[in-house]
């Protein structure tokens, strides 16, 4: 029995939510979303809470009962709080900047990295070591994240590169003479 899928999902004040066949739509203060929710489930709107019940009793219904619970709570998230995803940077001449609608990134590479900016997703340099991604659809921002982050990512010797904030990197101690 899944705990996740149990529990219902209580739409906020000034959040409207709806559902059409397997489809919720929710719209809410910084944008509207839709997820599609898998066969499996059965999706119910009943006095401002969204339920979620199982159609049958395979191990793939239990599965997709609470990823689908999940998916939905992070659309009402995302439309009333939004999402956002920290990267710092280090490295000697590394540094990021925002230009029109792309980021620019040195990353120590011959030339310039550049990003260009998703539609429904912001992205802020407040200095030239950090990287602020927000939007409202958590799965986008976390992409987008993690793309940037693929670029250069953290070597275990000095560091350098391109980490999430608050990211552990086990070091490396290197050659001994």
């Amino acid at each position: 029995m899944s705990k996740i899928g149990k529990a219902p999902i209580t739409v906020p004040a000034g959040v409207t939510a709806s559902v059409e066949g397997q489809t919720v739509n929710v719209k809410g203060p910084k944008g509207a979303l839709q997820v599609t929710v898998v066969d499996e489930i059965d999706v119910k709107l009943d006095n401002g809470a969204l339920l979620f019940a199982l159609r049958g009793e395979t191990n793939r219904h239990k599965a997709m009962w609470g990823l689908s619970r999940t998916l939905v709570a992070n659309a009402v998230e995302g439309v009333t709080k939004g999402f956002e995803k920290k990267l710092e940077i280090n490295g000697v001449g590394y540094r990021a900047a925002v230009q029109g609608k792309s980021l620019s990134l040195a990353l120590g590479y011959s030339h310039d990295v550049n990003y260009p900016i998703p539609e429904g997703i912001q992205i802020v340099t407040p200095k030239p070591t950090e990287i602020v991604i927000s939007g409202i659809d958590r799965q986008k921002v976390g992409q987008v994240a993690a793309e940037i982050r693929d670029y250069r990512g953290p070597e275990p010797y000095k560091g350098k590169g391109v980490k999430y904030a608050g990211e552990f990197i086990f070091r490396k101690e290197g050659k001994k003479k």
